[in-house]
């Protein structure tokens, strides 16, 4: 079963696809206080429900969402119009580091998908080229380590120890290129608890639901990142979402 089919199935129940509630996702987009008609870009949109909610929060505002995933998009399309503002969305498909516009936006996020860049550092790199120089502000999702990480847990997060920063240190290589700390979310671990829960039992349910190879292929790929988070990852990682301005 291909990765991209997994991962819309695990998200049905949680379409924010980071370890936030939706009051958290709220609080960070109203304390950007966009101006009017303000422009926002999301590098790895997925299903683009940060986009939408911010739409419905700046009722003048437009919204471009990038990602590869024909799938996610098209749920996105779809939601969008069903929350009547996709007049205000326009959608792309294209790896994320490929994306060009002829203006700057007003906020530019990248949630949980640094990895489409290559890491922390490109993608901060990447979302100042699309910034309005001066006012333009970012909103970045990244993994941080909660604790110091034993070797069974990077072998089993194919990570090194360098991968990730302490909280403390995740916010000074932000702000060393470039930005500083307006607002921030530290995700608790009853929010990871009910991203975890629901990625691993939506896709069981499916599972569950289609018995067959690919109910198999589904199972085995919601117990084995259930593993991964219950005997791996759980207490160790941690999960920041910053709102950052410019400062040079």
């Amino acid at each position: 079963m291909e990765r991209e089919l997994i991962s819309h199935l695990a998200h049905a129940d949680h379409p924010i696809a980071a370890p936030i509630t939706e009051d958290g996702l709220v609080r960070l987009l109203t304390r950007a206080k966009l101006p009017p008609g303000a422009r926002i870009l999301d590098l790895g949109c997925g299903e683009a429900a940060w986009l939408i909610r911010a739409l419905t929060l700046y009722p003048e505002a437009t919204a471009d969402g990038v990602d590869i995933s024909e799938r996610a998009l098209s749920g996105a399309a779809e939601e969008a119009h069903r929350r009547g503002v996709s007049d205000r969305l326009r959608l792309h498909r294209s790896p994320a580091a490929e994306y060009s516009a002829d203006e700057p936006y007003d906020l530019v996020l990248c949630v949980g998908a640094t990895h489409a860049f290559g890491g922390l550092a490109p993608t901060l790199a990447e979302i100042r080229r699309h910034l309005r120089p001066g006012t333009g502000l970012a909103l970045v999702g990244e993994g941080f380590w909660e604790q110091p990480p034993s070797a069974e847990v990077l072998t089993l997060l194919d990570a090194k120890p360098d991968d990730y920063a302490d909280l403390g240190g995740t916010v000074e290589r932000m702000e060393s290129a470039g930005f500083a700390t307006v607002y921030g979310h530290t995700s608790t671990r009853a929010e990871w608890d009910e991203y975890e829960w629901s990625w691993t039992g939506s896709l069981t349910r499916w599972a569950l639901d289609h018995p067959g190879p690919d109910g198999d292929a589904a199972l085995a790929a919601a117990q084995a990142h259930r593993d991964l988070w219950l005997k791996g990852y759980r207490d160790v990682l941690g999960f920041v979402t910053l709102l950052l301005g410019l400062t040079r």
